[in-house]
């Protein structure tokens, strides 16, 4: 392999990439080296990145502050098993996160993903219903249009008919679907009605409510309002169901606010973190829970939670975490934010008039532009490239979540990529 059009080849004969086929594979880039917002080619061409590589590199690529956090940690460890043993990056990152989300969240779980994050909430609910004397609450309530991971129990928990997981429908855990809320400014008068009724009705199996606060990701980039959010919480305390929230996509900054919970003033029993939690990095995730949940889970009957992945609370990826949560919080990120929010309306807007497009929606430094049908993707990708920018659509979405970093003058030349794509589909 001495050039890279060997290696490209190797890569699509042997390599899987996300959501793709070997069979047929779709256009790929190599990538030599990242910077700031772009990504530099192995031909020389320079890519305005748009998408964090998936929400996760909100300070942009080679950060200096990121490296030399890594570069430090490196000299001690880069790893020790957790069982038995604890290390700083673990007890500082821990006690920042205690701090920065809502109070009654004081207990962490460290995991290697977003995905397994979400496992770990799966079980930390039934187990503690378990622990309370009430072995049948295993069923998880949510709505239509969410994404909660790949791996099995995160796999249940998504869209069952829209979602990328329906092939395995028949080995998943069968769980509740309630009608997806419709919008920031409408009515959720019906969508609410249809939670109730199904809370109410499975009241004796309903371990907990899952959901994504405001923006449901990978289901389909759709936004919904604080109102609703904030009637959910309220239904499942008057019920007594725990609630667990999964911030892995809208946490740190996304959405406007630190949390995206933040913005409805409630407070979850379970919350799962992840992606840009070590800046886009290392991988790394986080479960954080009550006092109620931990206590309930360690009196009873089954006192240790059965979970513990190989690489938890890596020193390494706890160490960039710390750093990049430091140089988050001390940065004026509000104001990135809103400004790109800002920018992204107002520039996406004039999308709205194609004809391909069915809808333009921004929330914090989230922008998407909605089509009537499906992209090639095979197509639509290479012509991003050729515009000069990494945008990732998929289905009927060109989206952008850019580094909060970027210049204003980058993101137009993201934005004005948007648009020419859109009016170049028929």
């Amino acid at each position: 392999m001495q050039d890279w059009a060997a290696r490209v080849e190797f890569d699509k004969r042997h390599i899987w990439h996300p959501y793709t086929s070997l069979n047929h594979p779709e256009p790929i880039f190599p990538i030599v080296s990242a910077s700031g917002v772009r990504l530099k080619l192995a031909d020389g061409r320079e890519l305005i990145d748009g998408m964090s590589s998936w929400w996760a590199a909100i300070h942009g690529y080679n950060h200096p502050v990121l490296n030399t956090a890594v570069e430090n940690q490196l000299k001690s460890m880069s790893h020790v098993m957790f069982g038995g043993l604890t290390h700083q990056p673990a007890i500082d990152l821990a006690a920042t996160l205690t701090h920065i989300t809502h109070k009654d969240l004081q207990h962490v779980f460290f995991a290697d993903s977003g995905s397994v994050a979400v496992e770990v909430a799966i079980k930390m609910a039934i187990q503690y219903w378990a622990s309370q004397g009430h072995p049948k609450k295993q069923q998880l309530l949510t709505i239509k249009n969410g994404y909660h991971g790949d791996t099995f129990g995160a796999m249940a928990a998504c869209d069952p008919d829209n979602g990328m997981h329906h092939l395995f429908r028949g080995v998943l855990a069968q769980h509740l679907f309630a009608k997806s809320p419709n919008g920031f400014e409408q009515d959720d008068t019906d969508a609410i009605s249809h939670f109730e009724q199904l809370l109410k009705e499975n009241l004796s199996t309903i371990a907990a409510v899952i959901l994504e606060p405001l923006v449901q990701g990978a289901g389909g980039m759709r936004f919904y309002s604080a109102a609703y959010l904030k009637r959910i919480c309220a239904l499942c305390n008057e019920h007594g169901v725990l609630l667990i929230l999964d911030e892995i996509a809208t946490g740190f900054g996304r959405t406007g606010s630190l949390f995206a919970y933040q913005q409805a003033n409630i407070t979850p029993d379970i919350l799962c973190l992840g992606k840009a939690l070590t800046g886009g990095y290392l991988s790394l995730a986080a479960t954080l829970c009550s006092q109620k949940v931990a206590s309930g889970i360690c009196d009873g009957e089954y006192p240790t939670l059965m979970h513990g992945p190989t690489f938890m609370a890596n020193p390494l990826a706890c160490a960039v975490a710390n750093a990049s949560l430091k140089l988050l919080l001390n940065s004026p990120w509000q104001q990135r934010i809103n400004a790109i929010q800002k920018q992204l309306q107002r520039e996406l807007e004039h999308c709205r008039s194609l004809g391909a497009v069915k809808d333009v929606r921004v929330k914090g430094a989230i922008g998407v532009v909605e089509l009537h049908k499906p992209i090639d993707i095979n197509w639509v990708q290479p012509r991003f490239v050729e515009l000069g920018v990494w945008v990732r659509p998929f289905s009927n979405l060109i989206y952008v979540m850019p580094p909060y970093v970027i210049d204003e003058s980058d993101l137009t030349r993201i934005t004005s990529a948007m648009y020419s794509v859109a009016l170049e589909i028929h």
